[in-house]
């Protein structure tokens, strides 16, 4: 095993290489993983966590830029992830998103609003058409799960203090025939809760 300079997480030659191989690309913007097509090297012992924390072998990683590094490479087929190279693709497994939006900037109001996120890897989405919002429900909590398109078929889940300010900002509007309390964001509407079943005042 050898290390990746953080210290405390031992990693695979191939891990080795996979962050070499972002490294020599720093600067050119995000990695175009969606044009690389390389067979399938293998399933690599890595983990991302419903809170956004990546684990090797069971270790969690320390380092911000680590994980920064990683999630420029990472791409969804179909349910399964996959960290990818011109050369490799490991699969990895996500417990639920693989990204976690950790703050929101909120400008303008109604069909004005543009709702911005920042996730815990650095990117910034302003949600709209290309970047839709989605409510699901928790299966274990009955909770609602909020998600925001990133990029590439990969979402962040909202952490709740975000959305909760994002739901302060909604509105009940005539939607596909029905009422719908939901949020304007880049001039789309997503939908959370049909008028009807939401509780009284």
């Amino acid at each position: 095993m050898a290390k990746l300079n953080d210290g405390q997480i031992d990693v695979k030659p191939s891990a080795l290489s996979i962050a070499a191989s972002i490294r020599a690309a720093e600067g050119r913007g995000l990695p175009p993983v969606d044009k690389w097509s390389p067979d399938l090297s293998g399933d690599m012992d890595l983990h991302i966590a419903r809170d956004g924390t990546w684990f090797h072998e069971g270790t969690a990683f320390t380092r911000p830029e680590l994980v920064r590094l990683f999630s420029t490479i990472l791409r969804r087929d179909g349910d399964e992830f996959f960290l990818v190279t011109p050369v490799e693709k490991w699969r990895i497994s996500v417990e639920d998103a693989p990204f976690l939006a950790v703050d929101v900037e909120v400008e303008g109001e109604g069909r004005d609003q543009s709702l911005t996120f920042l996730t815990n890897v650095g990117d910034k989405v302003t949600a709209g058409p290309d970047h839709p919002i989605r409510v699901a429900q928790d299966d274990e909590t009955g909770e609602p799960a909020p998600y925001v398109l990133v990029r590439g078929g990969l979402e962040a889940l909202i952490d709740r203090k975000s959305f909760y300010r994002i739901v302060d900002t909604g509105e009940t509007v005539p939607h596909e025939g029905a009422e719908w309390f939901g949020l304007w964001s880049d001039g789309a509407f997503f939908p959370i809760e049909q008028a009807a079943d939401l509780p009284p005042d």
